[in-house]
């Protein structure tokens, strides 16, 4: 394949037998222009009429004997990319003024005359035949490139093999990035090649050339690495922008083919992770695990991260692997080296902090909440998901610690009734304590002792004094802003708050008692999620 065969210049079409006994009289410097149609023009506003890259035919019946139109009307042609004009001589016009000229060398114009008259159909019928046969060759090649494409993603082992098999078909400069990795280059080229090429790329961002273009590559809605084609000479075609789509849609399925083998590989690493979650594995032993399989790591920090999938349809096999794949780019983007265990309708990420910085938990954080914004969790999912994530550990012989903590964690979310806020172990606080508590003594007698005469007198009377208390504690006993929240008047405010004085005696603000009241709303809260319809209504009558 010829790399420039879709390219038709001014200086192609000379060389047709209807330009034999043409002439270029003027702006000859630019005869290698691209020439995309061809039309025929005997008016004076053209400016709706021109795409960019036409050789305008004239007979130059519309400007004769007015120069000054005539120059407007080649700086029109340059405003619109003209890219020639060819005049016929003889019939309206005998010469070409001199401003129209200087005005074409200047600007490189090739004005082509034709010293008899030409048949301007003929010149057009011929030409677009041309570009119409280019056009069928353009797609049988793309055609063709993507049948080769398909058939060798089927043996090649590398990303490598599809970016050489762009280069044979192009023979322009290849430059692809994996997200977070260097540059690489198909050709190769020498350093200080490469060191202008990556300051024109970064500058392209900003400033779009014609001799750059690139193309994202996505997987799983997030940008995983980036595609470039660079010519040094020719402008970027359209055929090379084709070429550059059709190679990067292959990228990314060898990308995701990968992604995706090696994925079914760490199944088979399943009994010793657990094992490490368990607390099984010496320092020693982690160590040598790492080495075997090419592992390396920058500190020995780490965090134990469950996410439970509560089914929405039958069968969930298909997304529990493609939420690894999602969970493991997002996580591994952010600074992490991941670990999965899955089991049942629950995959359990142990996350290897793999930066020096110490912002592990917000990296977390960003990450949890790019997945669940992903199109794949919003569109696609057919089950819902629940994140937990254990205590932040400095050893890596202490993971089951942190494993132990997110499955406390997870049990806590479920029994709360705004789980959704709370991601983290060490976010739970009195929550934790709560969920210790509970285990050990009756907790639901000691919230009846604080709120039962509250909750009783708001069923008889709908008094909200509840819902009154637990804001003006949130509000550290700001009447105005207390008030604010919950739209009511400052007078029925001190209404309110005379009732809950008369019902948990005048001192309920002082530090203890407050302290103790707002734990047992925390308490009644816990409980209340946690406990069946049932035991609720049991829990309500008690009251």
């Amino acid at each position: 394949m010829i790399k420039d065969h879709f390219h038709l210049t001014v200086a192609d079409i000379l060389k047709r037998k209807n330009f034999e006994n043409a002439q270029v009289i003027a702006g000859e410097k630019g005869i290698h222009r691209f020439v995309k149609w061809v039309h025929v023009v005997e008016v004076t506003s053209i400016r709706n009429l021109l795409n960019g890259n036409e050789l305008i035919l004239s007979t130059g019946v519309a400007w004769r004997e007015n120069t000054d139109l005539f120059v407007s009307m080649v700086k029109e042609f340059l405003e619109n990319q003209a890219a020639g004009l060819c005049i016929e001589m003889g019939t309206y016009m005998t010469e070409i003024p001199v401003e129209v000229i200087e005005i074409a060398n200047d600007h490189h114009f090739p004005i082509i005359v034709f010293s008899e008259e030409v048949p301007f159909v003929q010149i057009t019928q011929d030409i677009h035949s041309i570009i119409i046969n280019q056009q069928y060759q353009k797609i049988s090649d793309l055609e063709n490139y993507s049948q080769s494409l398909n058939k060798r993603l089927l043996t090649i082992e590398s990303y490598e093999d599809i970016l050489h098999c762009m280069y044979s078909t192009l023979d322009l400069q290849i430059i692809f990035r994996l997200k977070s990795q260097e540059y690489e280059f198909v050709p190769e080229i020498n350093q200080l090649e490469q060191k202008t090429l990556i300051n024109r790329l970064k500058a392209y961002k900003t400033y779009p050339c014609e001799h750059i273009a690139s193309h994202p590559i996505f997987l799983f809605g997030q940008e995983c690495a980036e595609l470039f084609i660079y010519s040094k000479d020719l402008p970027i075609s359209e055929y090379d922008s084709l070429i550059l789509d059709r190679t990067a849609t292959a990228l990314a399925q060898h990308l995701l083919r990968e992604m995706y083998v090696e994925e079914k590989k760490r199944v088979e690493e399943f009994e010793w992770l657990y094992g490490w979650l368990e607390g099984e594995h010496s320092l020693e032993g982690i160590g040598e695990y790492f080495v075997q399989n090419g592992i390396k790591t920058k500190t020995n920090e780490a965090v134990v991260l469950i996410t439970k999938l509560i089914p929405l349809k039958e069968k969930i096999t298909q997304d529990v692997t493609y939420l690894k794949l999602l969970f493991r780019s997002v996580l591994e983007q952010n600074g992490f080296t991941v670990f999965s265990v899955e089991k049942r309708n629950e995959i359990t990420f142990i996350l290897v902090n793999n930066r020096t910085k110490k912002n592990v938990k917000e990296r977390i954080k960003t990450a949890i909440e790019s997945i669940i914004e992903s199109e794949f969790i919003r569109k696609q999912c057919s089950a819902k998901i629940m994140i937990a994530a254990g205590s932040f550990i400095g050893n890596l012989n202490d993971v089951h610690k942190s494993y132990q903590s997110a499955k406390e964690t997870q049990r806590i979310q479920q029994k709360m009734s705004n789980k959704a806020d709370y991601y983290f172990y060490e976010d739970l606080h009195l929550y934790r304590l709560i969920s210790q508590m509970s285990k050990h003594i009756n907790l639901q007698e000691f919230a009846e002792e604080y709120l039962q005469p509250v909750i009783h007198y708001d069923q008889k009377y709908n008094g909200k004094l509840l819902e009154t208390l637990k804001v003006y504690l949130e509000c550290n006993g700001s009447k105005q802003e207390a008030a604010s929240r919950l739209y009511i008047v400052r007078q029925t405010l001190y209404h309110r708050l005379q009732k809950l004085e008369n019902i948990l005696g005048d001192d309920f603000m002082e530090h203890e008692k407050r302290v103790a009241i707002e734990f047992m709303l925390l308490v009644q809260d816990y409980l209340e999620s946690s406990q069946s319809p049932t035991s609720k209504n049991r829990f309500r009558k008690l009251e």
